[in-house]
């Protein structure tokens, strides 16, 4: 079973769902899968794959609305992608800042 991350990091990999996911936040608003489909070069069974992907990763919500399915972008499973890479660029810093220090002094 896939941890959140993992699934958030899988999700946005590929350079399509990455598209597709820019797309519906910068539409702001439920789009119907035709019509985001439309925007791609893709066959809609392919586009629904991906939008599949990214709603496994809680990247996007898909309702139903009479015979026409929507799909939301949700851009706050992110923060937890960012929270774990905060720990890495603080690690860096740090040691980055270590070596400043140890040349600093060998100077």
């Amino acid at each position: 079973m896939q941890d959140n991350i993992t699934k958030i990091l899988k999700a946005i990999s590929d350079p399509t769902r990455r598209e597709l996911f820019h797309a519906l936040v910068i539409a702001a608003t439920a789009l119907p899968i035709t019509q985001v489909s439309a925007q791609f070069n893709i066959t809609r069974q392919g586009i629904t794959k991906h939008l599949k992907t990214l709603e496994n990763a809680g990247l996007i919500t898909i309702t139903t609305s009479g015979r026409e399915r929507f799909c939301k972008a949700e851009a706050a499973p992110l923060q937890e992608v960012k929270n774990w890479v905060s720990f890495y660029e603080k690690f860096w810093d740090t040691k980055l800042d270590q070596l400043g220090d140890f040349l600093d002094q060998k100077e």
